[in-house]
């Protein structure tokens, strides 16, 4: 081997010449890596030459090569090398190159000392680390490090001498890299610390957790930022750990960080960092912060650091204290309970907005938009405070402020649509006078902040307006769309996104009314669908394309046909442009397409199809590590591969090899495992998987080619890394389930009937489909850490048992497994006694109170439980009973919680249950009875609402007679104060409907006189129309039994009828409406018509309508649900039209309208009576004339 040649080629690796890189690399692998001699060489040059980057340099080339050749090295000549290794490394003067030795004596001694050999090498390590010698010192603990990182199991016997010889050096008197490497050297031993068998070991390293918070102290202080971002990589990486490490000094260690994080004094990434080991400390220990209760600490300091944001405009992406502080409110807003972040900044802000410094202003709305979406809730119960300072940021003179107001604004929108869609009239007029004051002021000396205005002011219209619902909207298309139309050639690429944005979320809530505006914007936005020539241009495409698809399902399938066809194809052309954002908004695209045309869009499925599932099948290892020699070009630089920063060292400059990528080192595989938290591909895979479902859901029949090979793809993404694609897997498996069932029934499969064994059997294909997705869902039910993902298992599975029935609880998921209902029991239980994996800090280890309160993405998982059961409920029927059984005690214990949540959802669980569970409620009644009562007189409304309805519920399906009617007269006790007309909707709705059960199920048990005027007050219902059904079947009821109560009641009743028979069609299901239809014929004749109209002379006046339902003669089916009416006021206009009425009413055409003609006639002003007549009336069978018929 010509080791001149082989030094000259290594040196060649240094130059900035990428071709000589190229070639020497090519020849060292082709000539020299291959011979184990290549490998004596390197550890020659690493221990003797005088360049200290070829040393450098030859260390990484060497342990390249340590697990290929070592062993081939004749065993005569590795004592002598160690040695000169050892000795070389010891007598090392530069750090970097003492550090690149220690790592190839690891990597040495992980291939020797598994084989039996080196045995005197703990013997020197144990004399370096503590030699007299500073620099011995820290060259032993560093060695002890890195076999620690490479192989800990040799140190797992000798736990107890390590620890005590940690003690030791973490408190170094000399030398900082010695506590440091102590640190590094901590971190490591916890991998095989045992803290359940080894309590003396777990309390000796608890006991160092003081020393490294005084490493970190100290080299923050000194200004040293390695050594403190090494230190603060310790206590992060702790934090991943097994949480008894941390335990006895997490408190001040919380402290600790919370006194660096607000210390101006220090400098800013020491202060991010220990913001960033808060946002960790939040997310995986949530319930220990939680019990310490030092949320309203977090929230406060944070808000405090948020006043330093100074000038950095919004498009500054530098970490930041004040940034980092934004980003922990988000985090603790998210995982701890609204009373310990939401409340506190509530409480904190209002000074704040008031203040005169504009920093203190700003940092206070920015700090509330960054807790809307962790607690919606609670914020909603706030907006009349909140909404006031809002408007008064909306004025402020500072330009800043308005910014972050209007950024405010738009936070709250997107997390409150319809509580902030209701207060329209207040916002949208502030945030047109904010722009068109920037509009003004563009081009002044201000120009670069009202451009900032600008672009906020689109977006918080953009959030706005998704919140109206289609009235409100419209009453603001010709005010704000010639506004930001002009703003589509905007030269500022943002400018054109933020209002195209906004235009498409305007046709979107508008529809109809955005049609004046249709043409001439398809026009201005076609000129971009094709746009390609730099990232900006693909960005701007890709929101334009958004956009088109909103407008699209604005003005409906036939206006927009002529641009399907090009839009298709721009869409399929994005998908091999290189741009991850402009793939997925092609795939939202096709997501409304399918929604607008429906089985239209078959024709576009065979491409479409073939765009998912290649996205769906991409390598995401793509994302990973390929560096070649063109990564040469990044030496020294920052690069982020994977969502991870992650430093190229510069050889060159001697740095040091611990931050350099070894790309051909197997032994640092492992490293990259991290690195695959969220990729750009994996966020597309989400995109696609969700889409997938949307375009089988309505594409129905046609998708049916492509279900399987969709249906399969999906299923292997269940166990994906990233939750989003997990969660997005379940959901589209189960919507393609709930889509066969329909079409199965379309093809004359029966409706499913409530019960096991199964009434009604679902085809094979459900079945085998069936059983594939229940085993991926409960297998990933069970280890979910993810709450959000946990959250829409609940969601699919109770849609898809309210929808399919009870069929899937027979999926057959392998021999030995626990049926579904049995494991759908298991996993329902540990969630309501918060003992599944989501609802546990990182490890679970830690014992909690379940009592603690929960934040509102925790609540929502124990509340979609509830949710199963009530769906289970529906699917089981009166099966259902034996498993309330179960259910019972942890449902109930919610009941008597200190959260108003959670005592409404609990009350509504048990009534909706009892609702299906029907006569099998009767063993649970006297309990179910006193939890009830209890709850008539709850301080909250939508507590009371659920009680009621569940009372009624209990009464209706109980057969425990003496029970229920022995309580008759204390509901009713408890019912009359919440029969007023100042009680909310709902709870009035429900009050009704709960009365009406009463009466209908025990009417003699019931003062009917007393309590039947009060309730036809109440009616029609106005918002919980569900409980009609109970109302009018009452009635029905009791006018069949000729009740002479009701029958008085007679002219209050009437015009009720001719309200719920009246739009919103909503008001009453089919079945009712025929019901209240035959109802309203029953009591009316022509005779008490004349007699009304003779009493009534010709000074009566008469005023009329008519309501008509066309409906088809041979079936009685409803064709057609509009309802027309006609007007009339006087006798001779009704005489007449009912009289041509009698006149046509022997023809028998194919179509008929049902006409129900009411006639008030009033005298003096003072109501006399009503009286309701019943015609059929023939339908013009020709089509040319039905037009017109449908108007008369």
């Amino acid at each position: 081997m010509d080791e001149q040649q082989f030094v000259g080629l290594l040196e060649s690796l240094m130059q900035p010449d990428t071709e000589r890189v190229k070639s020497a690399t090519a020849t060292l692998n082709k000539n020299y890596y291959s011979s184990p001699a290549s490998l004596t060489a390197l550890l020659h040059i690493l221990v003797s030459h005088q360049s200290p980057n070829l040393r450098q340099l030859a260390a990484i080339e060497s342990r390249k090569l340590v697990k290929r050749h070592w062993l081939d090295l004749p065993n005569d000549q590795k004592p002598q090398i160690r040695e000169q290794l050892l000795q070389s490394t010891l007598s090392e003067e530069q750090s970097l190159a003492r550090h690149s030795k220690a790592r190839v004596i690891a990597s040495i001694a992980q291939i020797d000392l598994a084989d039996g050999q080196w045995q005197d090498l703990p013997d020197f390590l144990q004399r370096a680390s503590t030699s007299q010698t500073a620099s011995h010192r820290e060259v032993g603990v560093y060695i002890i490090y890195t076999l620690l990182e490479t192989m800990p199991d040799m140190f797992q016997e000798n736990m107890s001498a390590m620890l005590q010889l940690f003690t030791k050096t973490i408190q170094d008197p000399e030398n900082a890299e010695v506590r440091i490497n102590t640190m590094l050297a901590l971190s490591e031993i916890c991998m095989v610390l045992d803290t359940d068998e080894d309590p003396q070991s777990l309390k000796a390293f608890q006991d160092t957790i003081p020393h490294m918070v005084r490493v970190l102290q100290q080299a923050v202080d000194d200004g040293e930022e390695d050594r403190a971002m090494q230190a603060f990589e310790v206590f992060n990486k702790l934090l991943s750990y097994e949480s008894a490490f941390l335990n006895a000094h997490f408190g001040d260690l919380m402290q600790f960080m919370m006194q660096l994080s607000a210390n101006t004094e220090i400098d800013d990434d020491s202060r991010s960092q220990a913001l960033s080991f808060l946002m960790q400390a939040v997310r995986y220990r949530k319930l220990k912060v939680q019990g310490l209760r030092i949320g309203e600490q977090l929230t406060t300091t944070s808000l405090q650091i948020v006043t330093e944001l100074g000038e950095l405009s919004a498009e500054d992406e530098d970490i930041t204290p004040a940034r980092s502080a934004l980003g922990l409110l988000d985090i603790l807003s998210e995982n701890l309970p609204p009373s310990q972040v939401a409340v506190p900044l509530l409480r904190a802000i209002g000074p704040f907005v008031q203040n005169p410094n504009a920093d203190y202003r700003r940092a206070g709305i920015l700090a509330l938009g960054m807790c809307v979406e962790g607690a919606p809730d609670f914020i909603s119960t706030q907006l009349a405070e909140i909404l006031p300072m809002v408007l008064h940021l909306l004025e402020d003179p500072e330009v800043r402020v308005r910014s972050a107001a209007l950024n405010g604004v738009a936070r709250l929108a997107d997390d409150l649509a319809e509580e902030m869609g209701k207060e329209h009239a207040r916002l949208i007029p502030a945030l047109v006078k904010n722009f068109d004051l920037a509009m003004q002021q563009l081009n002044g000396p201000a120009g670069d902040e009202n451009l900032a205005i600008i672009k906020q002011s689109c977006m918080a219209i953009d959030s706005m307006i998704e919140g109206l619902d289609k009235e409100d909207a419209s009453k603001y298309v010709g005010e704000l769309v010639p506004r930001l139309s002009p703003l589509f050639q905007h030269p500022e690429v943002k400018v054109q996104i933020s209002a195209i944005g906004a235009t498409g979320s305007i046709a979107s809530a508008s529809e109809e009314a955005f049609m004046p505006f249709f043409e001439g914007t398809m026009q201005t936005l076609g000129q971009f669908v094709s746009i390609k020539d730099s990232d900006d241009e693909l960005e701007l495409r890709g929101v334009v394309c958004d956009s088109l698809g909103k407008i699209a399902s604005a003005v409906g399938a036939e206006a927009f046909q002529p641009y399907v066809t090009p839009l298709m194809q721009a869409s399929e052309e994005a998908l091999h442009l290189d741009h991850p954002r402009l793939r997925e908004t092609s795939y939202i695209l096709w997501s409304t397409m399918s929604k607008v045309y429906d089985d239209k869009f078959a024709p576009y499925l065979a491409g479409v199809v073939k765009g998912l599932i290649e996205c769906l099948q991409q390598d995401e290892s793509e994302d990973g590590v390929t560096l070649g020699e063109e990564a040469r070009e990044l030496l020294g630089q920052e690069v982020t591969i994977a969502g991870k920063k992650v430093k190229i060292a510069d050889i060159g400059a001697g740095a040091d090899d611990d931050t350099t990528i070894d790309i051909d080192d197997d032994d640092d595989e492992d490293d990259w495992d991290d690195l695959g938290a969220v990729t750009a591909v994996a966020m597309e895979k989400e995109i696609a998987v969700e889409v997938i479902g949307d375009v089988l859901t309505h594409t129905r029949g046609h998708f049916l080619p492509y279900f399987q090979q969709c249906v399969e793809a999906v299923l292997a993404l269940v166990d994906h890394h990233f939750e989003g694609v997990r969660r997005s897997a379940i959901g589209t498996l189960w919507r393609g389930y709930a889509s066969l069932w329909a079409m199965a029934e379309d093809n004359g499969m029966a409706k499913w009937q409530s019960g096991l064994p199964l009434k009604v059997q679902a085809t094979d294909d459900l079945m085998k489909l069936g059983s594939l997705i229940m085993t991926a869902t409960l297998a990933l039910w069970q280890d979910e850490v993810d709450r959000g993902t946990v959250t829409d298992i609940h969601r699919n599975l109770a849609a898809t048992l309210k929808l399919c029935g009870p069929a899937i609880l027979t999926a057959s998921i392998g021999e030995n497994a626990a049926s579904p209902v049995q494991q759908i029991v298991e996993m329902i239980l540990s969630i309501l006694q918060k003992r599944h994996v989501c609802q546990q800090d990182l490890d679970g280890e830690d014992e909690f109170d379940v009592d603690l309160e929960s934040s509102e993405y925790d609540w929502l998982v124990i509340e979609t439980a509830m949710e199963v059961i009530t769906c289970l409920a529906a699917a089981l029927g009166e099966s259902f009973g034996e498993l309330w059984q179960i259910f019972e005690k942890p449902v109930v214990k919610y009941v008597s919680g200190t959260e108003k949540y959670e005592r409404s959802a609990a009350v509504g669980t048990i009534a909706e249950a009892i609702g299906n569970m029907g006569a099998s409620v009767t063993p649970y009644t006297t309990n179910l009875m006193k939890i009830f009562l209890k709850r008539l007189g709850d301080e909250d409304p939508e507590v009371r609402s659920n009680a009621a309805y569940g009372t009624g519920l209990l009464c209706e399906k109980s057969t425990n007679e003496s029970e229920i009617t022995g309580q008759y007269n204390t509901i009713l006790a408890k019912l009359e104060p919440l029969l007023h007309q100042q009680q909310e909707a709902r709870l009035l709705d429900n009050s009704a409907g709960c009365v009406a059960r009463m009466i209908k199920r025990h009417p003699n048990n019931v003062p009917l006189a007393d309590v039947l005027p009060v309730l036809i007050q109440l009616l029609p219902l106005r918002e919980d129309y569900e409980e009609n059904e109970a109302v009018f079947e009452m009635i029905v009821a009791l006018y069949q039994q000729q009740n002479s109560v009701i029958q008085g009641l007679t002219s209050s009743i009437l015009p009720v009828l001719q309200k719920v028979l009246s739009p919103p069609e909503e008001q009453l299901s089919d079945e009712t409406r025929q019901k209240v239809m035959q109802l309203a014929q029953q009591n009316t004749s022509r005779r008490q018509r004349r007699q009304d109209a003779s009493s009534a002379g010709e000074d009566g006046q008469f005023f009329g309508q008519r309501t008509y339902a066309i409906y088809s003669k041979s079936t009685g089916e409803q064709c057609i649900r509009q309802i027309y009416n006609e007007q009339y006021d006087s006798n001779s206009q009704a005489a007449i039209a009912t009289s041509k009425c009698r006149g046509e009413q022997e023809t028998d055409p194919q179509w008929c309208v049902e006409a129900h003609v009411i006639h008030e006639r009033r005298t003096d002003d003072i109501k006399a009576s009503i009286t309701i007549e019943h015609y059929i009336i023939p339908r013009d069978t020709n089509p040319d004339n039905r037009q017109q018929d449908d108007r008369t």
